[in-house]
């Protein structure tokens, strides 16, 4: 995916995005860095993931009205101006609707995991956004897991860094950023360091962006982290298309979801004719009476809506016809699957203008039609 002709730092809402944990010199440094770089990205807003006590020391830190860090920061780099930042845009990472103190056990893991995906697909929901994310705070599977989301759902406006401190600033519990007015800083043994003498520097890491890989409802962030992952697996795997028409489930790898029956039928006659041997045909080869059986097998012989195409494909099929459920065959599928997993069970083209050919771009193997209820066992 190229990334986006329109730089972040033009985007009307900058956001920037950290995991912290004991160590909320994280933030300061990371707007500073950025707001000092050769090319500038001033955040309209920050926003912090942490635990409980996280969320405690960053507030007391960093926004206490008494020499909370943040303030000092703003004061002695007026051009970051005022992002928004408050104890509200502190998000504590929770259990079973529980704040967690740390992230210790696998349960906790898991919920930091979901916590962080659900809050990046937030954030990348407004195109009108551009999203800085940074991994260097936080206990090591915090930043892995928000790296990890940042690919899953990454727009070409949006940026992942990793913020590097020289020694001996990088771990010193007074250091938060480089002050206009250098302040000496005591070190063990009685010993003293000039804060002139800091470095920092933002690393940009470069990540591949599967966003396009993800059905709508993942990107919207309607999932948690193994559900999201599992779908770009899947996405990533040989494809494999089964069709339950008793149910009208369609299982595209590892995915499921679920068709209208006129749309189960005519995916059905695609199946079909991609197993015989014949996957590309024009809408004048189509065999009306083919699709028309399939859809009876769908919804019964009495059905409405089986007559009514039964009168509209009385003359052989019908090339309006035709093309709609193509279109809406794909539509179904770019839905559920996203762009790029939909790929290779998507109707591919061939021909000339006056003479395309439409169908399934599968091999037989790789295409099961089940007619009867046997779906837990279809592959």
């Amino acid at each position: 995916m190229a990334l986006s002709s329109t730089p972040p730092s033009a985007y009307p809402r900058r956001i920037l995005l950290i995991v912290t944990g004991m160590s909320p010199q994280v933030v300061t440094e990371t707007l500073f860095a950025l707001a000092t770089q050769a090319e500038p990205f001033i955040p309209t807003e920050i926003h912090l993931l942490t635990t409980q006590e996280g969320r405690q020391r960053a507030k007391t830190s960093l926004l206490h009205p008494d020499g909370g860090q943040f303030y000092a920061l703003l004061q002695d780099y007026p051009q970051i101006g005022q992002p928004v930042f408050s104890a509200d845009n502190i998000h504590v990472i929770r259990a079973q609707d529980a704040a967690l103190s740390d992230i210790r056990t696998p349960e906790e893991n898991a919920a930091a995991a979901d916590s962080i995906t659900a809050k990046v697909a937030e954030l990348t929901l407004d195109a009108d956004a551009a999203l800085h994310v940074s991994i260097a705070g936080g206990r090591k599977t915090m930043g892995f897991y928000l790296g990890y989301a940042f690919s899953l759902f990454a727009r070409p406006q949006d940026r992942l860094s990793h913020v590097l401190v020289s020694s001996p600033f990088e771990n010193h519990p007074d250091f938060y950023f480089p002050p206009v007015k250098p302040r000496r800083l005591p070190m063990p043994g009685g010993a003293h360091v000039d804060t002139v003498q800091a470095e920092i520097t933002l690393a940009e890491i470069p990540v591949v962006r599967l966003r396009h890989g993800l059905p709508q409802e993942l990107q919207d962030g309607r999932a948690s982290y193994n559900e999201t992952v599992a779908a770009v697996q899947s996405s990533l795997a040989p494809p494999h298309l089964t069709l339950h028409l008793a149910t009208h489930r369609v299982r595209c790898g590892q995915s499921e979801f679920a068709l209208p029956p006129a749309l189960t039928a005519w995916l059905a006659f695609w199946m079909q004719s991609a197993a015989q041997g014949e996957p590309l045909q024009s809408w004048r080869e189509a065999n009306a009476e083919n699709f028309l059986a399939l859809y009876q097998h769908v919804v019964g012989e009495d059905a409405v809506a089986l007559e009514k195409t039964r009168k509209r494909l009385a003359n052989g099929m019908e090339k309006e016809f035709f093309q709609e459920n193509n279109s809406k065959l794909e539509k179904a599928f770019k839905k559920n699957l996203g762009e790029f997993a939909a790929r290779p069970y998507l109707l591919i083209s061939a021909g000339s203008r006056g003479s395309v050919r439409r169908g399934l771009n599968l091999p037989p193997d790789a295409i099961t039609l089940v007619l009867g209820r046997e779906w837990k066992d279809a592959p």
